[in-house]
């Protein structure tokens, strides 16, 4: 009969374990020094291997002739625990036998001794799934276990055991697989399968599997099934993934801000019955690379690509500022929280391309210059043409607790008409707000020195020079302190966006220009409430 890929080569030592020496060196030699613990809990992400190390510890433990900590895979009790005829390791499932009664059960019979080894062994799989009432019960016992009792649990989500079964164990995380690890297994079980595995199918594979051994293992085994000569395009294929052209098509796509074309590359993906929501996840993995490649060029270690991608992915990061990266990346972010939930997912992610090519993104994602901003500059212009011309010597300082008055000049059109002139704060308030800021949040205050803002219908436009502020922005902690020295000035809420101004060499910034005229004609300009 077939076995699987992944059963076939599961790993029958530690020495075969891939990628976790932490773990299993650590183990080993508890089992040589005879030092083992009376309850051990395996953490980590699917297929990186805890299961598979929870039974090969087990044999371990009770190997009649283990070798430097390794079981010996030749007397009795391994041959009977790799056919799982040996009543003194038990393996139970949580996720099927996760009530108070199942767990009872276990502890009547933890009580006896074994029958044919040294130590009786629970592997409890998924023990996270155990209700509130099953942990009590197994909390008794795993506090003072009879010496011959052990315990192993395995967990893919460990925030939810409970603290006081925790603290009675030793606990092993075990990391994701790295990518050129999977590969080297890939290619291992290929050869020994005798078929053709390409290398680049291979790393393709491994990206795939997201540091899982299992699920690399078990996508080698549905390209086997289609061929005995695994390429690029049949493992493209078999996992439903777009590919790295078709990708990398939309990502120029983004680039150029042609919709047209993104549209027209997921239609024919569509058409090829490809996975909507893996193309997102596609998109959002290959963007990641290019915003780590602009942030630390001189790093490229940390991209998760193939080698024939890397020049591709440098090209775009050279081509697109950080802004608009983090402002793609945040439109597939939202795309991906919301696909899995509608019903159309083609509509979807057609809309999430159009705003990749026609948004003009920034850190604040987008829109937070509206139209009632944009009118606010240009009433401001108003009134600076309107101000009669002053020199340097004769234009009055005001005093920082006095506010100047003033009549401007209502513009004709309708828009702005409707704008009044405690809409605009003057610059001493905007620094009585900085300094209220700094207080609070000490940390991130200097990144907004040199900087203006605007109100306007309930938000808060900051121009900064400081694009590093963007960053700290996205923090919500740094802006919920930043909302609330708004508020201990102005007494209003304010929703809260940012802007890095244009270099001068670039054209500069209208407001920020619009801003020192301003200034420089003593006009009192709020620069604090957007």
């Amino acid at each position: 009969m077939y076995k699987a890929l992944y059963r076939k080569y599961r790993p029958a030592t530690f020495d075969d374990v891939v990628s976790q020496p932490h773990i299993t060196t650590t183990l080993r030699n508890q089992i040589v020094s005879g030092k083992t613990a009376h309850a051990y809990l395996f953490t980590g992400s699917r297929g990186t291997g805890k299961t598979t190390c929870a039974r090969i510890l087990a044999k371990a433990l009770n190997c009649l002739h283990p070798v430097d900590g390794n079981p010996c895979l030749e007397c009795e009790i391994c041959r009977d625990a790799e056919d799982n005829a040996l009543s003194d390791i038990i393996e139970i499932d949580a996720a099927s036998n996760n009530g108070v009664d199942d767990v009872r059960d276990l502890r009547d019979g933890a009580v006896y001794t074994a029958e044919r080894c040294k130590y009786r062994v629970y592997i409890i799989d998924e023990v996270h799934m155990l209700t509130k009432e099953a942990f009590n019960a197994l909390l008794k016992i795993m506090e003072e276990p009879p010496p011959h009792v052990k315990f192993i649990l395995a967990t893919t989500e460990i925030h939810k055991v409970l603290p006081t079964i925790l603290s009675r164990c030793q606990r092993y995380d075990f990391r994701r697989i790295l990518s050129k690890d999977i590969t080297e297994r890939l290619m291992y079980v290929a050869e020994r399968e005798k078929i053709s595995l390409d290398p680049e199918a291979a790393e393709l594979i491994a990206k795939t599997a997201d540091g899982g051994m299992r699920d690399a293992l078990s996508l080698l085994d549905q390209c086997i099934a289609f061929s005995d000569n695994v390429t690029i395009d049949i493992v493209s294929g078999a996992a439903g993934i777009a590919g790295r052209e078709p990708v990398f098509e939309i990502l120029e796509a983004a680039a150029d801000n042609d919709a047209a074309k993104a549209i027209g590359v997921a239609d024919k993906l569509y058409g090829m019955s490809k996975d909507m929501q893996k193309l997102c996840d596609e998109l959002i993995a290959q963007f990641r690379n290019v915003m780590v490649a602009k942030a630390v060029p001189e790093n490229l270690d940390l991209l998760v690509c193939m080698p024939s991608e890397l020049e591709k992915i440098k090209a775009l990061a050279e081509r697109l500022s950080m802004e608009d990266i983090m402002g793609k990346l945040e439109i597939l972010q939202s795309c991906n929280e919301r696909i899995a939930r509608v019903s159309s997912k083609r509509v979807e992610m057609e809309m999430c391309l159009i705003k990749l090519c026609t948004v003009q993104n920034n850190a604040s994602g987008g829109g937070a210059a509206s139209s009632e901003l944009l009118a606010k500059i240009d009433m401001l212009e108003q009134r600076i043409a309107a101000q009669p011309v002053q020199t340097a010597q004769s234009a009055p300082v005001p005093a920082r607790t006095q506010k100047p008055q003033y009549a401007p000049k209502q513009p004709e059109t309708s828009d702005l008409s409707k704008m009044k002139p405690e809409d605009f704060v003057n610059e001493d308030r905007w620094q009585d707000i900085l300094e209220k800021f700094a207080e609070i949040c000490p940390s991130v205050s200097g990144a907004l020195n040199g900087s203006y803002a605007v109100k306007g219908g309930g938000y808060m436009l900051i121009y900064t020079e400081n694009s590093f502020f963007l960053q700290l922005l996205r923090n919500k902690e740094n802006a919920a302190k930043l909302q609330e020295a708004i508020k201990l000035v102005t007494g209003g809420m304010f929703s809260i966006r940012a802007k890095c101004t244009v270099p001068a060499e670039n054209g500069g910034d209208k407001l920020q220009s619009v801003l020192q005229k301003a200034r420089d004609n003593n006009i009192p300009v709020d620069s604090s409430e957007q």
